[in-house]
């Protein structure tokens, strides 16, 4: 079921990346796992079920600090943060050359699990989506609640399996696939072409289609996916949501309530009916606003997402930014 929100918010600059997790009341944590060191920013502890936030590829904890900030600004803040840099991305290690999504989301749930918790909220931005939805397929009595963000979806899955077939109905991925292969071929992933273009101002063109109002958004956003970017995590990640059973979705007993963009590249309109054809309980809100990055350009739409997975009535926000 899609819903759109057609009332459309006023255009505005969206808030900055925090880069220190201090400023939310996060603390950095190294958790051991099967597949290696993850690090976690963790805290703001109050005692109820973990919120877990799991960023897209070309991206880092980070990502989420717009909407921690959002939720600041209203009566109710998201509290019991668990917000991973996932393995290959931001300050975690990549994962080990034979694991596959599977081991990555049993690397998240350790590091859940090693903070204390037996039971979480999860949400999911992009790749994070996806591992969210097998988190809450894995462990269907501890996740209660699932929130997307333009996650991954069949039409990026075909494009990878077909790209002649199916990739000119996604350009805009199968162009950023061609690019994160040509990059990972080069010596070190490509960084020293990646920080010519960034001095050069390009990268943050190359990253504008991503978003709905590119002009609105802060250049600490265009500034992290130039540092972020893991060429060679994003085309193995490609290839193992590829290779993925979505099947084993139908096993998720919680709400999965899902956002996205109606300026979304990297996902199709027919993304939604394959969504709910797996999961039991899918529900997807159309943003007329917003591109690939919702929960930047948009934080009070996805904390309402989040919300409704959860069967919460959400407190009206403030403006922020």
């Amino acid at each position: 079921m899609t819903r759109h929100m057609s009332a459309r918010r006023p255009a505005r600059r969206s808030a900055a990346l925090l880069l220190s997790e201090r400023a939310i009341g996060l603390r950095r944590v190294t958790v051991e796992t099967a597949t290696g060191p993850v690090v976690v920013r963790a805290g703001r502890k109050a005692g109820a079920p973990a919120t877990v936030l799991l960023h897209g590829a070309a991206g880092s904890w980070t990502t989420w600090t717009p909407l921690i900030a959002a939720s600041d600004a209203s009566s109710r803040p998201v509290v019991d943060l668990v917000v991973p840099d996932l393995p290959g991305w931001g300050e975690s290690r990549p994962l080990p050359e034979d694991a596959g999504i599977g081991e990555l989301s049993a690397a998240v749930v350790t590091a859940i699990r090693a903070l204390g918790y037996t039971s979480w909220h999860v949400a999911g931005h992009s790749l994070g989506g996806f591992v969210a939805l097998d988190i809450a397929a894995r462990e269907p009595g501890a996740t209660l609640s699932v929130a997307l963000v333009s996650p991954t979806g069949r039409s990026v899955t075909d494009a990878v399996r077909h790209p002649l077939r199916d990739g000119r109905r996604l350009p805009g991925f199968g162009g950023m696939l061609l690019a994160m292969r040509f990059l990972a071929a080069l010596p070190a992933d490509g960084r020293g072409l990646l920080r010519t273009l960034r001095r050069a101002g390009l990268l943050r063109r190359l990253a504008s289609p991503l978003f709905a109002n590119p002009r609105f958004v802060h250049s600490s956003v265009a500034d992290a996916l130039a540092d972020e970017i893991r060429p060679h995590s994003f085309v193995r990640a490609a290839k193992l949501a590829a290779r993925y059973d979505t099947r084993v979705w139908s096993r998720i007993t919680g709400a999965v309530r899902s956002v996205r963009g109606s300026y979304d590249v990297f996902s199709a309109d027919s993304d939604a009916a394959a969504f709910a054809a797996d999961i039991p309980d899918f529900a997807e809100h159309r943003l007329d606003d917003a591109g690939h990055f919702a929960h930047i350009e948009d934080p009070t739409a996805v904390l309402e997402a989040m919300a409704e997975a959860r069967d919460e009535r959400m407190p009206r926000l403030t403006a922020v930014g």
